[in-house]
């Protein structure tokens, strides 16, 4: 299963994108890297356990996003059911479908720090992608998005690229320690840094 949902609806030129394999390995170096530059009081163990199994449900369901309409409640429970499905049969199914539960719900400074990791990984990786010329918000064919209320908004206040819509959007960051690492991606030349 590739994460593609999204990036197809942004219209995405590239034969390839990230797996959802590729997608955990990196929030979960991003975890462990943050981990060891941040005084973030997490349980780190946890913390990769959770970036590991919360996509177990994009086995059956896909990668959704807001643009495929659908409410979080009910993504919610067909996520659950996806995940007791591919765990069904386990030991310790329960442990682990409780553990997707605690990341949707974000409450735990574990859930958190995952959730701030997922965005940041996908962010960085949208990044990548606009600067290999994949992505395009010029491009005809996403104008009908830029037409929705939020994202004009965040146009309006200077997003002018996806990359950019993107970790503006993600209001995780505000008020993080790791702020900071969400502007450096927004501010530098992204495929630059990972040739050095």
């Amino acid at each position: 299963m590739l994460l593609g949902n999204g990036w197809k609806n942004w219209n995405i030129e590239r034969d390839r994108v990230e797996s959802v394999a590729e997608h955990i390995y990196g929030t979960c170096i991003l975890a462990i890297a943050i981990d060891s530059e941040y005084k973030i009081e997490v349980d780190l163990e946890k913390v990769v356990f959770m970036l590991v199994i919360h996509e177990l449900e994009e086995i059956y369901i896909g990668d959704l996003t807001p643009f495929d309409k659908i409410s979080i409640e009910e993504k919610r429970k067909i996520g659950r059911e996806a995940v007791e499905k591919v765990l069904d049969g386990m030991l310790k199914q329960e442990e682990y479908v409780k553990l997707t539960e605690e990341f949707n719900d974000g409450v735990t400074n574990e859930a958190r720090f995952a959730k701030l990791c997922d965005k940041l990984e996908y962010d960085i990786q949208c990044k990548i992608y606009c600067e290999e010329n994949c992505l395009s918000i010029n491009k005809e064919e996403n104008q009908i998005y830029l037409k929705n209320k939020f994202i004009d908004k965040l146009i309006k206040q200077g997003a002018n690229s996806i990359s950019d819509l993107f970790i503006e959007n993600d209001s995780i960051f505000k008020g993080e320690e790791v702020e900071e690492i969400a502007n450096y991606v927004k501010e530098n030349d992204i495929l630059k840094l990972r040739d050095c």
